[in-house]
């Protein structure tokens, strides 16, 4: 089935007037009054700083509707405490859209040891504070209070996450969706410019947002057992994926031609043993089975165990998560429905991706690239970090386990044309104040996904999968790195551009499939370091993952270090490991640390896995249950690391080499019959020194001093971790290290762009 959507540029009304862009969204009267506004249609409140370029979602939000002629402003950071900001730009005609900004707040607010960041990349001067604990909640309360009766729109990545009932680490416990306690009247999820665009269409013509209830990518409160039509079939979602003993895994494309293999299995098992067959019941059990794949999903909604069932039941909360993630792809996605209480909270299914005209339309409007006057010369991190970047895809068909990027944008890639990424390169050439001929990312969540996918569309409107490369590339996946390698040499012969790096995760189970590609990146658009993921070392983690085992890895490294001898450069790959993930045992991180110390890497700053709202990782810390297969009670229990101590313990792993961990390292060590790995040989893990040594001194048990180099021992520089999951984060320590647009950051409003991923 091919499910066609309209242009979002395409719509006319009479109740709005398209007219010259302003210079920047108004973010207060004055501006207003300058631009002959009397009021705003539409009020956008942000927990960000105004940043008008397209790798903020607000941004992006209130663009793509000024072009649809809506009067557009912008409240940036508001004092939560009162709503006196609430009402900086009076009242707004249509509706209040809300956004935590471009992360999840309490992913931006707290380490993964729960502990409060002492900065906020996305504010003026890098303070911390301005925002409260579950940003959306809050500024969407305030904003009911400001003007009751104005309908309030929720989105950004944190209402993506949250839009059902879901493990809060921070509270440690299962919590509502957010549309009950924020009191919303629409919950709009993933990236958002299709289903915003038509919401404000139809409430500009008087249509209420109560009545809203077919928009694709959103979320709303109704009454126990509403459906939209009597013609509507509901489906308990334990006839889908029923909780009980481990099975096969059913096939990804077409189940129902698996049902119909599987009963013609069995006649032929009973015909060689002489049994009779029972056409009757067995033609009814399979009839059954494919009717539940045959019926139409526009009109199917599977419901999923209630709030208070999942709260109570850490396996119904794993059957919950596995079946709402196999209900992702837009082609044959259903609706969701879950009881809180005596109502509902009803999802529609997943939008529709953009086309490439589309895409090209919302990178092209007339964004001022540049952070709003109000705030004069302070700094924005976030903003340094993305001013000479350019976004060139969104989505991820990777669906690592422990990133929200796939759960927020989707895993069908939606790409920009060439021509719309180079004329973005000029307009940053020719207008973003210091640049110096150097563009620092061509990519998105990964490097080199551009204008990857399914090669055959029927198929892909049928896929179940949760990865299209886990645990191989599927068959049906187009890994043609050509267009890429076009773009990058194309961009390189931009007038006034000396350099062109990428500074994007590169998924390298791909890049090993293109050695021209390898080539290409390590000739031209390495800086002498390239960060690379293999996450972890030992098959039994990888596979709670779903990451390529290390071998993949190791293939990459050849070919990258065979083409920078050829290119006459030296340069090192920099690999990020994630310390206490689901399924990992102790035994497994000194794997790793002893993996680490052969190839002499140092990490300086490392990932604690953080588990974020919906992410099946989380689901796995939680539950303790794999949901990429089937749970029950009695299946796969999940090794986790929860207590602090052996968190602790297995980030130290990462940082064997820092004399602080030492004393940790040892006492393990001894505890646990590896007492041999404490010396001052080569082989060693940790000296025998019963003390730190002073500060300043950088002792180390073999190898050579580097900081994250690897091979010949020369030190590269420290390295440092860029946060990333998007779902999860990297830097827990350095929140300003983080690129906005986002590797595996969890970001975006309205729309929901979270960047950078693998």
């Amino acid at each position: 089935m091919t499910l066609l959507a309209k242009n979002i540029f395409s719509y006319t009304s009479s109740r709005t007037r398209r007219s010259k862009a302003a210079p920047f969204l108004p973010m207060s009267r004055e501006e207003m009054d300058l631009l002959g506004w009397r009021y705003c249609d539409i009020i956008i409140v942000s927990g960000d700083a105004y940043i008008d370029h397209p790798s903020f979602g607000a941004s992006i939000i209130g663009r793509v509707l000024e072009a649809q002629g809506f009067k557009v402003g912008i409240i940036a950071q508001p004092d939560w405490r009162s709503v006196k900001d609430f009402k900086a730009l009076g009242r707004p005609r249509l509706y209040y859209g809300i956004t935590s900004g471009n992360m999840d707040s309490m992913v931006n607010r707290y380490t993964a040891e729960r502990k409060i960041r002492s900065d906020d990349a996305y504010t003026p001067g890098g303070v911390a504070g301005k925002r409260p604990d579950r940003a959306l909640l809050v500024y969407a309360q305030r904003a009911k209070e400001a003007y009751p009766g104005i309908p309030v729109v929720v989105g950004s990545i944190e209402a993506s996450l949250r839009r059902v009932a879901h493990y809060d680490y921070w509270s440690d416990n299962i919590r509502r969706s957010v549309l009950p306690d924020c009191k919303a009247d629409l919950l709009v999820y993933g990236n958002a410019e299709r289903a915003m665009v038509e919401l404000s269409h139809r409430m500009a013509s008087g249509e209420p947002v109560s009545s809203i209830r077919d928009l694709r990518g959103t979320a709303f409160m109704v009454s126990r057992g509403w459906k939209p039509a009597e013609d509507w079939v509901e489906i308990d979602s334990s006839h889908l994926d029923k909780p009980g003993p481990v099975k096969p895994h059913p096939n990804p494309y077409f189940p129902e031609i698996e049902a119909c293999q599987a009963k013609k299995a069995a006649d032929l098992k009973r015909a060689a043993s002489g049994e009779a067959a029972k056409p009757g019941n067995q033609k009814a059990v399979t009839a059954q089975r494919v009717s539940l794949h045959r019926r139409n999903p526009a009109k199917t909604v599977v419901r999923l165990p209630s709030f208070e069932q999942v709260k109570e039941d850490p396996v119904l909360y794993a059957h919950a998560s596995r079946v709402l993630h196999q209900e992702s792809n837009p082609g044959n996605a259903r609706a969701l429905v879950q009881a809180h209480g005596d109502r509902d909270v009803w999802l529609n299914p997943p939008p529709l991706p953009l086309s490439m005209e589309e895409m090209d339309g919302v990178y092209g409007l007339p964004y001022a690239r540049a952070p709003h006057p109000a705030y004069g010369d302070e700094r924005i991190p976030a903003w340094e970090m993305i001013r000479f970047s350019v976004n060139i895809m969104r989505g991820c068909f990777g669906g690592c386990t422990f990133c929200s990027i796939t759960g927020h944008e989707g895993r069908i890639i939606q790409s920009r044309s060439e021509d719309s990424i180079i004329r973005e390169i000029e307009e940053i050439r020719d207008k973003v104040a210091g640049f110096t001929g150097f563009i620092s990312d061509l990519g998105g969540p990964t490097a080199n996904m551009y204008r990857l996918g399914c090669k055959d569309p029927k198929v892909q409107a049928v896929c179940r999968r949760l990865s299209c490369v886990y645990p191989s590339i599927c068959k049906n996946l187009n890994t043609d790195h050509g267009p890429l390698i076009h773009l990058y040499r194309r961009a390189r012969a931009v007038p006034g551009i000396k350099r062109i790096l990428i500074g994007s995760g590169v998924r390298y189970d791909l890049a090993v499939c293109s050695p021209e590609y390898v080539r290409e990146l390590v000739t031209h658009h390495v800086g002498g370091l390239l960060k690379i993921a293999p996450e972890h070392t030992e098959p039994n983690v990888l596979s709670k993952m779903m990451k390529p085992g290390i071998g993949t890895y190791d293939a990459f490294k050849r070919l990258f270090d065979k083409y920078s001898r050829e290119a006459g450069k030296e340069q090192y790959l920099v690999p990020y490991f994630i310390a206490a993930h689901p399924g990992t045992t102790d035994e497994d991180m000194l794997n790793l640390a002893l993996w680490l110390k052969r190839h002499d890497f140092r990490p300086d700053q490392v990932q604690t896995f953080m588990p974020t709202p919906m992410a099946l990782a989380s689901t796995m810390y939680y539950a303790e249950k794999n949901p990429l297969e089937p749970v029950s009670y009695d299946s796969e229990k999940v090794e986790t690391a929860r207590k602090g101590q052996v968190r602790r313990l297995h980030k130290a792993f990462l940082r064997y080499h820092d004399p602080e961990n030492w004393q940790l390292l040892r006492t393990w060590l001894r505890q646990h019959g590896h007492a041999n790995l404490i010396g001052s040989g080569p082989d060693a893990l940790v000296p025998p020194w019963k003390s730190a040594p002073a500060k300043g001194s950088r002792p180390h048990a073999g190898g050579k001093p580097s900081a994250g180099s690897q091979g010949k021992g020369k030190p590269p520089g420290k390295t440092s971790r860029q946060a990333g999951g998007k779902g999860n984060i990297r830097h827990e320590d350095r929140l300003s290290q983080r690129d906005p647009r986002g590797i595996r950051k969890v970001a975006v409003p309205l729309k929901g762009q979270g960047r950078k991923g693998r």
